[in-house]
């Protein structure tokens, strides 16, 4: 039997919030979006009258899909090739969820969702539950099956990790694209000097291809070691070429809400470069180069007024 278009339309209007929450989880889009998916199967066959909360049931079946994904995908990234960083997402797209908070920004910054990768999936589920949408502490026991008490000692536990990294700095956009282009200028200007200074003495950049890209499994680590990197990788050459299919086009942006360099061939995003700036600099480099998880930045551009490039890089 069809559903209601009620039932559909309720279902609709909590769409963006359930693949906010599912891609703060796994920190891959098509994942969340495969899990929205599937929570609307679920939706679809339940007994929607019997449904006192929709919202609640909702995110209830969607945590918990998430955190049996989350447990293979464990399973999945001890044979992934190289190191692995999440899927970026370009400034503008609704899948970012809310931004109104400082606690929801950083919850959604490349670096949390880099560090929350230390967190155990129910660590994960009650950090961004609690911090990103600021559900109540008796809502996330209900979700998860466990006591008041326990969900405050799991989040104490989660932000205690997610601590350990370096206090991001927040940026509008302005400042991000400053910083951008201030960190490419000094990338490509032939010296590794100018980049040493604009970076934290023990930066690190890493990078994610996931085997299909060419990109070391090993981070660079300390102001030098980035900056002769990041100087190398600039540098033109044919087989840099060969390899994303022509001469990237650079743009300055921001993913997740931290300055980043876009680059684009022929409309389609070949890598994302985030920078996570501290008050210290620029303490990490973090660059997707896996055309897996840029599909969705490649539709994000070409939906936005992205102008003229700051320049042609290779």
């Amino acid at each position: 039997m069809p559903m209601a278009s009620d039932d559909v339309d309720r279902f609709v209007g909590s769409r963006h919030r359930l693949e906010a929450i599912a891609y703060r989880l796994l920190g891959s889009a098509t994942e969340a979006e495969d899990a929205v998916q599937e929570t609307f199967l679920r939706w679809q066959a339940a007994d929607v009258a019997r449904i006192e909360v929709p919202e609640a049931w909702l995110t209830k079946v969607l945590t918990n899909l998430c955190l049996n994904q989350l447990t293979s995908a464990r399973a999945r990234r001890e044979t992934y090739v190289g190191q692995w960083l999440p899927e970026p997402l370009l400034a503008g797209d609704p899948m970012l969820g809310p931004a109104d908070t400082a606690e929801q920004r950083e919850s959604v910054s490349y670096a949390v969702l880099t560090l929350m990768e230390r967190l155990s999936p129910k660590e994960r589920a009650v950090y961004v539950l609690r911090e990103a949408f600021d559900y109540p502490h008796r809502e996330i026991a209900e979700i998860l099956d466990i006591t008041e008490t326990a969900c405050q000692q799991i989040l104490h536990r989660a932000k205690k990790h997610v601590a350990d990294g370096k206090t991001r700095t927040e940026i509008d956009g302005v400042a991000a694209r400053r910083i951008v282009e201030e960190f490419l200028a000094a990338a490509t200007s032939g010296q590794t000097g100018p980049l040493v200074r604009l970076l934290t003495a023990d930066a690190i950049s890493i990078g994610d291809g996931g085997g299909k890209v060419p990109a070391r499994a090993k981070a660079f680590e300390g102001a030098h070691a980035v900056a002769r990197f990041l100087w190398g990788l600039f540098k033109p050459a044919a087989a840099k070429r060969a390899v994303v299919g022509g001469s990237p086009g650079v743009y300055a942006w921001t993913a997740n809400g931290d300055p980043a360099a876009v680059a684009v061939v022929d409309g389609r995003v070949v890598g994302v470069m985030c920078l996570q700036v501290t008050a210290e600099g620029v303490a990490a480099v973090r660059s997707q180069v896996n055309p897996d998880k840029l599909e969705r930045a490649t539709e994000r551009f070409a939906a936005s007024d992205h102008g003229r490039p700051l320049f042609e890089a290779f």
